[in-house]
């Protein structure tokens, strides 16, 4: 399922690559989030266009609506939603434990209300199972809890112990060939970090996962649990950090070993006027571009830089025009696949350390202007 094509010489970096079946991914890759079985603006095949292969949706918002028994019935997800990639669906463990005032957790599983409607459902590492294989993704993540930032060593290590019960019970449930990943928990404590790391890879994943992190934690502290738990899990096996999706952070996380990436922040920023370019990140309201009647990133071969200047994406923006956010959207996935592209060319070629510096280079210099959007890096599309 994976084969790890080159190590990087100056860091840990690694050039890898998934077969699914349906299709192959290279890695390092970002995930688009598709929460609802859709990447919010725009079509599949658009997604598909920009050169996205594999995209995340949601267990927990696809439960709730339109239901896990429907996308069996219409075929699974990918026939579903007419996406002809992979999906990755996450335990909807994220989700639930952000409800917090609207759910409980015990050793069995957690019940929770709604935020639909009210209404009491129960998810337990055997029901997650059965849920995610129904929707029929090719990767599915094991049920995990996510525990907040800040929160006590007492209970980040309960959280932990609770978490490696359930990836056991998850594999024991698993039925189906598709691919089941386990999930690192312990928030910003290194021993536990290191004991969660240590536990997980020894169930013997097909794929191992770092969750908990981009919760609110220092960067420092999310790079400290990457570069405690990459080497701690198996080489020959795709690493995926969850929810982190800033540039400079999938960089720093790429240099310590990480192979998978997904976070809303393209999507989401672009639909709030926020575009990521060359030179950092470009708040379309600002006055600046009110007469800018060349490209928003001069440097991008997307349609979107191509086709239509600066002055017009303002205008569409400040009109609340549809077309804003899914050019905006188009544009930063297009960024987003690039940087990838970019990453995964340079470790072929031997020269990611370079390719590294005159990136953050450039991104910084725009950063500085301050002229960039509010950081999110949330794991879900609402």
């Amino acid at each position: 399922m994976f084969e790890l094509l080159e190590t990087d010489t100056t860091s840990a970096a690694r050039r890898g690559r998934m077969d699914l079946g349906r299709v192959v991914v290279e890695t390092p890759v970002f995930m688009p989030v598709g929460t609802q079985a859709t990447v919010k603006a725009m079509t599949p095949d658009e997604v598909w266009e920009i050169g996205y292969r594999l995209l995340l949706a949601n267990t927990y918002h696809l439960y709730l609506r339109p239901g896990a028994e429907l996308i069996e019935r219409a075929g699974g997800i990918h026939r579903f939603m007419a996406w002809k990639g992979g999906v990755l669906t996450d335990s909807g463990g994220y989700q639930v434990f952000s409800l917090r005032d609207l759910r409980r957790v015990g050793d069995d599983g957690v019940r929770f209300r709604s935020h639909l409607d009210g209404t009491e459902h129960t998810f337990t590492p055997e029901g997650v199972m059965r849920i995610e294989e129904q929707i029929g993704a090719d990767v599915i993540m094991a049920f995990d809890e996510c525990p907040p930032y800040p929160t006590t060593l007492e209970y980040a290590r309960e959280s932990m112990i609770r978490t490696h019960a359930w990836a056991k019970r998850c594999r024991e449930a698993h039925q189906t060939d598709s691919l089941l990943f386990g999930i690192v928990q312990g928030s910003v404590y290194p021993e536990l970090r290191r004991e969660s790391a240590e536990y997980i890879a020894s169930l013997d994943f097909p794929g191992n996962a770092i969750g908990g992190t981009s919760v609110g934690e220092p960067r420092e502290a999310m790079l400290e649990a990457v570069e405690i738990c990459a080497p701690l899990l198996p080489a020959n096996k795709p690493r995926y950090l969850m929810g982190v999706g800033m540039p400079l952070d999938i960089l720093d996380a790429v240099a310590r070993g990480m192979d998978m990436f997904d976070c809303v922040l393209p999507t989401r920023m672009g639909r709030n006027g926020t575009a990521f370019t060359t030179y950092g990140r470009a708040n379309i309201k600002a006055a600046r571009y009110r007469e800018e009647f060349g490209p928003l990133d001069p440097e991008c071969p997307c349609p979107v830089c191509q086709r239509y200047s600066a002055a017009y994406l303002r205008h569409l923006y400040k009109a609340g025009e549809i077309l804003s956010a899914r050019l905006l959207t188009y544009h930063n996935l297009s960024f987003y696949y690039r940087l990838m592209a970019g990453i995964r060319e340079a470790l072929d070629t031997g020269h990611f350390s370079d390719f590294r510096r005159e990136f953050e280079g450039k991104y910084r210099q725009g950063e500085s202007d301050g002229d960039g959007g509010a950081s999110d890096s949330t794991e879900v599309d609402p």
